[in-house]
């Protein structure tokens, strides 16, 4: 925890720092594609959610810039979980169906590197970190197809800080002047756990990025 809070205090000096880079605004929404790995359980397959909001390119040298944003992203998972503890009172091992639905404002911190433009288009590599701050926690539970907790506010029960490591690609193609449209595909694993009562859940999830800069 302390290694993943210093990368991103190191980012944040390299990129607030940086007053010579040549800025770049843009808009972005697209879907995400959720899973869970749990210490004490499996995954439960893919659960989807959103991210939409504000991205920004600062090129501080040719065809390399910090990338960042100010996002508002759904991260949605499932798993079986053995003895969740919000839940279980009991001495025996039981397994308990559980969906987070979590919401975060989230500000990536990367590095993106880029190809020299050719017919108006650029590849792109991306490599990096999210600081992800928890604005919204739902949960379903159920217990042998029992439901137990329907939608309910899951905020006791999971941490308000979330970290996870970014790694993607994609290509943007100039439309015209500094504008230009963007698409991609992102991965990001979740590096802290969401969970508490001496649980380790990590949510991750795989986005097809979209958006526009102006």
């Amino acid at each position: 925890m302390k290694r993943t809070l210093f990368l991103l205090s190191l980012l944040s000096v390299l990129i607030f720092n940086n007053v010579n880079a040549q800025l770049r605004l843009g808009l972005t929404a697209h879907p995400n594609f959720g899973f869970l790995k749990v210490e004490n359980g499996k995954s439960n397959g893919i659960s989807t959610g959103f991210t939409y909001g504000l991205m920004s390119d600062s090129e501080f040298a040719e065809n390399y810039c910090f990338a960042t944003g100010l996002l508002i992203t759904t991260i949605n998972g499932s798993g079986a979980i053995i003895n969740y503890a919000p839940y279980h009172t009991g001495t025996s091992t039981t397994d308990y169906d559980v969906k987070f639905k979590m919401q975060y404002i989230q500000i990536p911190l990367s590095i993106k590197l880029k190809t020299d433009e050719q017919n108006d288009m650029k590849w792109f590599g991306q490599f990096g970190l999210t600081a992800d701050f928890r604005i919204s926690a739902k949960q379903d539970v159920k217990q042998a197809n029992n439901t137990i907790a329907d939608n309910v506010n899951a905020s006791d029960f999971t941490n308000f800080f979330r970290a996870g490591m970014i790694i993607g690609g994609g290509a943007e193609y100039r439309i015209s002047g500094k504008t230009s449209l963007m698409g991609g595909l992102t991965y990001n694993n979740g590096l802290t756990n969401i969970g508490k009562k001496d649980q380790t859940i990590k949510n991750h999830y795989v986005a097809i990025n979209f958006g526009v800069f102006f």
